[in-house]
């Protein structure tokens, strides 16, 4: 087993050594220095992030799932980008979904010794029945966790294509991903402390791969979420100014077509763009693959 001491994530910060002493000010700013180092790092891994969502395009076209692993706070990292997939993309809470270690519980409150199960891992995997067609991304700050590395052993022996995110170089669970994300964040303001920059650059990551593969994959035209799940008043309205801005439609236009559709946004600015009834518009997105833009060309191509 590493030990952890030799960890960079586990090492001091030679810029906090007094940090007891230093005024509220003061540990504000350097938090914030130390904050924004965390992007550039991010931006090291970014062909081994691009990697990763070609893969994860690939799972979604071909019936797979993006499941995240994790403990401890790496492991909520992953439950607060997967539980936001639903309603910001339409999407099935199956098709996006994060396993903690200590089950759902353990979001609130710690399971001690959860993480240090290397087969409760491998089990938790073994219950989502994970084949060749899913993406398993293990995360862990230390890049050593048990928990993780008995998820990515198993997920690995069921042809899943693994990938390990960790902010330690050569770290243990690198070695069984097929791609490897290690972003380098340093040590800690507070000693030993991931929850702070480490966790900061597993969120930014973790969004970067699901936003961008349900952009690749037609959940999004332009910059807007089309297949937002208007499930409350500001979705609905936010669905509303969508349809006007996309439709150079006015409300009352846009809100009657929009509650033919039962608010389904890419529906309805199809219907608009296209000159189509529901059914065609539904037949065109399903030809598109869900792109709105293709539907839309495919309609103009049909009329030539």
């Amino acid at each position: 087993m590493e030990k952890l001491s030799l960890l960079t994530t586990e090492g001091s910060n030679p810029k906090t050594m007094r940090l007891d002493e230093m005024s509220i000010g003061d540990i504000l700013r350097t938090m914030n220095d130390e904050d924004q180092t965390v992007a550039l790092a991010v931006r090291q891994v970014i062909p081994e992030i691009e990697k990763t969502v070609e893969k994860v395009v690939e799972a979604f076209k071909n019936g797979g799932r993006l499941l995240y692993i994790g403990a401890g706070t790496s492991g909520r990292v992953g439950v607060m980008d997967a539980v936001e997939c639903p309603p910001t993309f339409g999407t099935s809470p199956d098709l996006v979904k994060a396993v903690l270690a200590g089950g759902e519980g353990a979001m609130y409150q710690a399971v001690e010794g959860a993480e240090d199960d290397e087969t409760l891992g491998a089990k938790d995997v073994e219950d989502l029945q994970v084949n060749s067609k899913d993406v398993i991304i293990g995360i862990a700050a230390s890049g050593r966790t048990p928990y993780v590395k008995g998820a990515l052993n198993h997920a690995k022996s069921c042809g899943a294509t693994t990938v390990s995110l960790s902010n330690n170089e050569n770290s243990l669970i690198s070695s069984y991903a097929d791609i490897p994300i290690e972003v380098i964040t340093g040590p800690e303001i507070l000693t030993g402390s991931t929850r702070l920059r480490a966790a900061t650059s597993h969120k930014l990551i973790l969004n970067m791969i699901s936003t961008t593969a349900m952009v690749k994959t037609g959940k999004v035209y332009q910059n807007l979420m089309v297949d937002v799940n208007a499930s409350n008043f500001k979705l609905r309205e936010r669905a509303k100014k969508m349809v006007c801005t996309i439709t150079e439609m006015d409300e009352d236009r846009a809100e009657s077509v929009l509650e033919e559709t039962g608010y389904n946004v890419k529906l309805a600015i199809v219907m608009i763009l296209a000159q189509v009834d529901k059914e065609k518009a539904q037949d065109l997105i399903i030809s598109a693959d869900g792109f709105v833009g293709k539907a839309v060309k495919l309609a103009s191509m049909e009329e030539g």
